[in-house]
């Protein structure tokens, strides 16, 4: 990818949510994308539970964010019991409607309406974590409190 094409509307969204909180977006932009926590976690050279993945449910219908540590997964039944109602992954077309971004690049915020937010505990475990930005080619650095405050999240195991 050239620098002429690194820019996307679902980054351009992301950066100008970051901007807005505060914070001067430093997306990094890859060669090729890095979809999941494992690529991304080896192109940056960090380990892999250090990637806050994006990952949409439902709860009871409703959008449901959950940044999760790279390290594990979801326990949906857990969780769903934790927030009082049924989870369920979202489809990729509720994906896109609740986030503007598509699955792989999805970012913890830059959407069109705020979505509910868990973020995972296990993630305030690393100094520094890495979120995507909007797009399979890009993330960004930001920590575990910077995190929990820009999705307005509750901070909570996913996992038991």
């Amino acid at each position: 990818m050239t620098a002429e094409e690194r820019t996307h509307p679902a980054v351009e969204r992301v950066e100008a949510a970051l901007l807005e909180a505060g914070i001067e977006p430093r997306v990094r932009w890859f060669e090729s994308a890095t979809p999941t926590a494992v690529s991304a976690a080896a192109e940056l050279g960090v380990e892999v539970g250090a990637i806050a993945n994006s990952l949409v449910f439902t709860i009871d219908g409703e959008p449901l964010l959950v940044m999760t540590s790279g390290a594990h997964r979801v326990d949906t039944a857990f969780l769903g019991e934790r927030l009082g109602g049924r989870i369920r992954r979202a489809d990729a077309d509720t994906v896109k409607a609740a986030t503007g971004q598509t699955i792989g690049g999805v970012a913890p915020l830059g959407h069109p309406e705020r979505l509910r937010t868990v973020v995972d505990v296990a993630l305030a475990g690393y100094p520094e974590v890495w979120a995507a930005a909007g797009h399979a080619h890009t993330v960004f650095p930001t920590t575990f409190e910077e995190l929990v405050r820009i999705t307005h999240g509750e901070a909570a195991p996913v996992t038991p």
